[in-house]
């Protein structure tokens, strides 16, 4: 009547895309330029991870944040794990998508946590360091910090996958008995 089951050869095709809207979402966050930060009441600060502008309406003074060390490094980690998340999903479409090469599984898995360190780290820093040299008052992080989360949340689920995969080459193959959750009769 019904049966549930895992279609392992789809995964073949997500996790890709998985990987491809983490690349957009990382894309997202280092391009934004409204903000990654912005104050909460009269909306006359915001700080992106190039520039920190402050005023109002149309008069707005911006000043670059590459003169700071800290910023330096939190955009070096973040394009680096971009490009390196660019090169995981070549690697992924190749290994997956053209021909089933499972050798190369968990070596994307290891190019991801590499990512996700990076990454991590940087979405770290951002915030310690803006409180500390920046701060004046009440802040929210905006959509472009948060789309760096997001990649990075991806990123680190993508990793788990693709060093679990190897295990079920026959599953993705398609040379294995379809394995049941639930099933009534």
């Amino acid at each position: 009547m019904f049966r549930c089951g895992i279609a392992y050869p789809r995964c073949r095709w997500i996790v890709p895309l998985l990987l491809l809207f983490a690349i957009i979402f990382d894309i997202i966050a280092i391009a934004a330029t409204s903000g990654w930060v912005e104050d909460e009441d009269a909306k006359s600060h915001y700080t992106s991870m190039w520039e920190s502008c402050r005023g109002r309406n149309d008069d707005w003074t911006c000043k670059s944040l590459m003169t700071q060390s800290w910023a330096q490094a939190v955009a070096a980690l973040m394009i680096i794990g971009l490009l390196i998340l660019i090169i995981a999903f070549i690697i992924s479409c190749v290994a997956l998508c053209c021909s089933l090469n499972i050798t190369l599984l968990p070596l994307i898995g290891g190019l991801l946590i590499v990512v996700v360190v990076l990454q991590f780290i940087a979405l770290i820093i951002y915030p310690v360091k803006f409180n500390e040299t920046i701060y004046e008052g009440h802040y929210y992080y905006t959509w472009a910090y948060g789309f760096g989360w997001g990649a990075t949340i991806l990123s680190i689920g993508c990793a788990i996958l693709f060093c679990c995969l190897p295990r079920y080459e026959d599953e993705l193959t398609g040379l294995a008995k379809t394995k049941y959750i639930y099933s009534t009769a």
